[in-house]
């Protein structure tokens, strides 16, 4: 075995993704292999969260260079052959009592990238077979995947937008979204997955499914050919900051600036005050994402970390293909800057990996939108600073600040409540929520999956 400090296992959201994932290391894939398998399959079975039609990123640690490399496969922005300003749908969603505005329909549809960043994936640093890679996610795609307890819940909240159009169709009975335990299946996605097996992610931007795609947006949105055909995974090199005696490295442009939260974070070891400063640093306006992330190492101690996300869901589905598409055009939170055709827009996300001394000690990302870095910084804490293993470090009770109070799950100690409480309302809820995001991570320990969002471990 390599001399890594990080056990060969697997991370998901989703016990579904986390069997391919460990399915591909056994067969002696790389950490490549396995995460574009579990990207893969997270797009049949955690399709609440994310899917072909969506983008990512993700964070690589090559054990043979020493070295950390960004691929940004998030959507762009289209309009490469003219903008339309179609009037997109407006869709309010409940979330605890809040009302958040929404918008969907084919003018929120932005140019995917999930098909050419797995590819891209593999092709840099896999091992196995292509086709060996698709087949997990094709199998479950052809014979559909049960719907998780946590995923039902989440699809309860946000069905206006999930059961428009084919949607009610794949989510729905009586009326009603399916519940917990449901047979969950696209009809037509196994046939996508097939010629991602057996074409490449080039069908998906030049040829039958990008025109498939063109077709349906139509001139309700702005979704061009020329938009498909300029997309390209980029390869960008990671940005760090120190945090303890490690330095964490992401790709550094999210919009919630996780690298300068965690390089401005004192830690010390007083629980009231950490938390005080955990609250200072984190202290932003909340905002919703839906999102899923994983995390992988193998033998040979290659680290990889993925995040992706499809938005809301637009309410589009690709006739013949089962593929729902992306609604970040209609993601408010996301608009904080001109849209220029072809260009990447802003996200939340990002998938880390931290080193001591040149060698990974955590691998790790996050979903739920503003509460990625809330999530992420509290974890690395906990594993850091207060030497917890990555499963507890993630089970452990978080909290979440907005303006002029503190959002809180129940296990902080009275004296971190009373600290808290001189300079904010304090809100207690009754359990641990998705509404604090959801991680995925290893650290020498094992992995680590997050019981908010239904994840699933294997160590290999």
């Amino acid at each position: 075995m390599a001399d890594t400090w990080l056990p060969t296992c697997v991370a998901a959201g989703n016990s579904v993704t986390a069997d391919v994932g460990a399915t591909m290391l056994r067969a002696g894939g790389s950490a490549a292999d396995a995460a574009a398998a579990m990207v893969l399959a997270s797009c049949v079975a955690e399709t609440v969260f994310t899917g072909l039609g969506g983008g990512g990123y993700a964070t690589y640690y090559e054990a043979s260079t020493g070295t950390v490399h960004c691929l940004d496969f998030f959507v762009a922005v289209p309009g490469l052959a003219g903008t339309r300003r179609a009037r997109p749908q407006q869709v309010p969603i409940d979330f605890g009592g809040e009302i958040v505005p929404y918008a969907v329909g084919p003018s929120t549809v932005a140019v995917p990238g999930i098909p050419a960043g797995v590819s891209v994936l593999h092709e840099r640093w896999g091992r196995l077979p292509w086709p060996e890679v698709v087949a997990p996610a094709l199998h479950h795609a052809e014979r559909g995947v049960v719907l998780a307890p946590m995923h039902a819940k989440v699809l309860s909240t946000i069905a206006a937008a999930m059961l428009i159009g084919p949607g009610a169709a794949v989510y729905s009975r009586d009326g009603a979204s399916l519940p917990a335990g449901s047979l969950v299946r696209h009809p037509g996605l196994d046939v996508a997955l097939a010629i991602l097996r057996d074409e490449g992610a080039g069908a998906f931007y030049h040829g039958a499914v990008a025109e498939q795609m063109v077709s349906t947006i139509g001139e309700l949105g702005d979704l061009s050919e020329a938009d498909l055909s300029a997309y390209a995974v980029r390869d960008t090199t990671p940005r760090q900051a120190e945090l303890d005696t490690t330095v964490v490295l992401a790709r550094g442009e999210d919009l919630d600036d996780l690298l300068g939260t965690l390089a401005g974070l004192e830690l010390c070891d007083d629980e009231p005050e950490m938390a005080r400063r955990m609250v200072a640093a984190l202290r932003a306006r909340p905002r919703r994402g839906d999102t899923t992330s994983l995390a992988v190492s193998d033998a040979n101690g290659n680290v990889c970390a993925v995040t992706t996300s499809m938005g809301l869901s637009s309410g589009v589905w690709l006739p013949g293909y089962g593929i729902h598409l992306n609604s970040m055009l209609g993601e408010g939170e996301l608009l904080r800057d001109d849209l220029v055709p072809g260009e990447r827009m802003g996200s939340m996300m990002s998938p880390l990996v931290v080193l001591r001394d040149g060698r990974p000690v955590i691998a790790a990302g996050a979903a739920g939108g503003s509460r990625i870095r809330s999530a992420l910084a509290q974890v690395l804490v906990n594993v850091l600073r207060r030497q917890m293993p990555a499963q507890a470090a993630i089970v452990a009770p978080r909290l979440n600040p907005v303006p002029g109070r503190v959002h809180v799950e129940p296990g902080f100690s009275a004296e971190v409540l009373v600290a808290l409480a001189e300079s904010d309302v304090v809100v207690p809820w009754p359990a641990l929520d998705s509404y604090f995001g959801g991680v995925a991570a290893i650290d020498a320990t094992g992995p680590g999956a997050d019981p908010r969002r239904g994840g699933d471990t294997h160590s290999i």
